[in-house]
């Protein structure tokens, strides 16, 4: 259980930190006495009631939190899931190639990307980590940031404010240095294709690097990077503190886009195959939970906690509530661009954007161009478990594993029956 913290005062009246955790304590006492065995649904119940899950302080982290914290895995037959938190998405990949069997995980919240490069064995050393998606934790949710002095030059949505600015900075033999969170892995490819808009090649006219999440926020205050993109509430936490502020969300790039997912090692899930469809359906009744409106405050009172992602509440609550400060002047409420975790179909892995993030990775050298784009994510994808553990808990997905052409702020389209013609549509790329 989280640790007891102090009563967040920026919390909304009559919600504290401390309030929602003893809700969650009941919760998990409630779910123990009525599931004594584990057992959520007639017949044979999950082969093992335990797992190790990696996540990242990151908001879209939530539904494993939760699914832990309100006693979902323990409704599901799965009381031993632990949630353990890791330092950055490197570490992350080094301990899915352990296993928990090493003193690792068995899956974790994931970029979702991640999955198909270890199964082809790009990141990991050139050695295979079979893996599958089993759901995808969120759609949008995350922003790209830059500093103060990007404000004059009125680098938003748009980045073409910053050409000349990072050209100048080349020339004088100090490029500009633009942070993501792993090669190839999801914050790596919004900046990318936002700088790519712009005329601005991500490979040629500044320095990509890479830095953990938690750490965005310090480096920019430290001046040792110029923008970034990660999720929330690293964006969040950077306007509240006047370091820098928020050029655009992701959502503003690519409405709905897919963000992180739940991974798991292929070979915990053909071992355990009715455990992991439990532990899916415990993580779908989380996302549900997760985004109901009422639940929101509660929500972030408990992923805002010490062992969690350890911010203030004032940190986390107002984007998850459509509440966003800009930083620069534009303030929205009620905005469209908020993290969703179950609406719209947020929970489904659909197959057409795991072959959009494999084009991307293509596109930027990250993936050879010889793979077989569908091959691969018909292996990695498992949207049977996610449709077999919807059922389970009486809802229902998408007809269909595509959700059919996807259209980008610049007007680029990616249809999923021909991803050949978006790559070849993209100037700026950088083919291996």
């Amino acid at each position: 259980m989280a640790i007891m913290t102090k009563t967040d005062k920026t919390a909304p009246e009559g919600v504290s930190r401390r309030t929602a955790l003893i809700g969650a304590a009941a919760t998990m006492a409630a779910v123990k006495a009525a599931f004594p065995a584990g057992a959520h649904a007639a017949g044979p119940g999950p082969e093992t009631a335990k797992a190790r899950l990696g996540f990242i302080a990151l908001t879209d982290s939530s539904p494993l939190i939760i699914a832990k914290e309100r006693g979902f895995f323990a409704k599901h037959g799965l009381p031993d899931v632990e949630v353990v938190k890791q330092a950055s998405w490197a570490a992350t990949r080094d301990n899915l190639m352990l296993g928990s069997g090493g003193g690792g995980v068995d899956g974790a919240h994931i970029l979702s990307p991640m999955p198909l490069q270890f199964t082809l064995g790009v990141q990991t050393g050139g050695k295979p980590l079979p893996m599958y998606v089993l759901a995808r934790l969120n759609t949008n949710g995350q922003a790209i940031s830059v500093g103060n002095d990007l404000k004059a030059v009125k680098v938003g949505l748009n980045a073409a404010g910053a050409k000349a600015k990072f050209a100048q900075l080349r020339a004088s033999g100090n490029i500009a240095k633009v942070a993501m969170t792993f090669r190839g892995g999801t914050h790596d490819l919004w900046v990318r294709y936002w700088l790519a808009a712009a005329g601005i090649n991500p490979d040629v006219d500044v320095s990509t690097i890479v830095i953990p999440p938690p750490q965005m926020v310090a480096n920019l205050k430290a001046g040792t990077q110029d923008a970034f993109c990660v999720g929330e509430p690293w964006n969040g936490q950077t306007v509240n503190q006047r370091i820098g502020y928020t050029a655009t969300t992701t959502s503003e790039i690519w409405m709905n886009h897919p963000e992180k997912a739940l991974g798991m090692r292929a070979d915990w899930v053909d071992r355990y195959p009715r455990a992991a469809q439990a532990l899916t359906a415990a993580v779908l009744e989380a996302q549900m939970w997760c985004d109901k409106p009422a639940n929101k405050a509660a929500m972030c009172s408990i992923v805002s906690g010490r062992q969690y992602i350890n911010v203030p509440m004032g940190d986390i609550l107002p984007r998850q509530q459509g509440v966003i400060d800009y930083g620069d002047g534009r303030k929205v409420t009620g905005s469209p661009h908020v993290m969703k975790f179950w609406a719209d179909n947020a929970s489904f892995p659909f197959k057409s954007h795991d072959l959009w993030f494999v084009t991307e990775n293509i596109r930027w050298g990250v993936i050879g161009q010889g793979v077989n784009k569908q091959a691969l994510v018909n292996k990695v994808n498992r949207a049977d478990i996610w449709r077999a553990a919807a059922k389970s808990i009486g809802q229902s997905g998408p007809a269909g594993d595509s959700r059919g052409p996807e259209r980008f702020f610049d007007g680029k389209v990616f249809d999923p029956a021909n991803p050949g013609a978006y790559l070849a549509s993209q100037p700026i790329k950088k083919l291996a």
